[in-house]
């Protein structure tokens, strides 16, 4: 049996510093579509974010760096990522069951939950999405591999779970997809064009994700 996954120094240090993963270049580009879509349903600037499972907070410095007056709030439930960097860098614990009955002075216009969802429990995932509609108030971004994507990265308690039983999850919290991980509000959702909501593949592709 796996021991328990614990997200200490170590954990950063191997798959974030050594790895490299979701640094760089391609951290830039998925924090520049999600702001860029957000704010395209939005009809105006990003003002807020919340980054749920944020790790390090490593998406704060590239949203700070396109919208430098962004309200930024991160959460996690590893104790190391929010002693070290919670005050700098305005991190919280929680974890994503919490996200059910936790609200905040405000629903935020883009929700980040990059590589989080596919390592918890279908009880805790159901939890935490049941609260996304009262928390996002614009677009979710919603980092996700599935059964029928090929996985190199971290697969310590990966959840090999078909892509139908996401959509079936985040449908049931009310979004709807608009392509590259990215999902509407019920805000916004019945204001989209018909070609901008993204209908359910026939077929199931096959695509390299790194997951953390």
């Amino acid at each position: 049996m796996d021991q328990p996954k614990t997200y200490d120094r170590a954990y950063f240090d191997a798959w974030y510093r050594r790895q490299g993963i979701n640094r760089g270049a391609i951290l830039t580009r998925k924090v520049a579509m999600a702001v860029a879509t957000a704010e395209f349903h939005l009809m105006r600037p990003l003002r807020s974010v919340l980054d749920v499972g944020c790790g390090e907070g490593v998406w704060r410095a590239p949203l700070l760096a396109l919208r430098p007056k962004l309200a930024y709030l991160g959460l996690d439930n590893s104790d190391y990522a929010v002693d070290r960097f919670g005050r700098r860098r305005n991190l919280h614990r929680a974890r994503f069951g919490d996200l059910e009955h936790l609200r905040f002075d405000r629903a935020f216009d883009l929700l980040v939950c990059a590589d989080v969802l596919h390592y918890l429990g279908d009880a805790e995932v159901r939890r935490g999405l049941s609260g996304f509609a009262a928390l996002c108030h614009g677009v979710a971004y919603l980092e996700t591999y599935c059964a029928e994507d090929e996985i190199d990265g971290d697969l310590h308690g990966f959840r090999r779970r078909p892509a139908a039983w996401y959509r079936h999850e985040f449908a049931k919290a009310g979004f709807v997809a608009c392509g590259s991980h990215l999902w509407l509000s019920p805000v916004l959702a019945d204001e989209a064009a018909a070609l901008e909501i993204q209908a359910p593949s026939p077929r199931a592709r096959s695509r390299t994700g790194a997951s953390t």
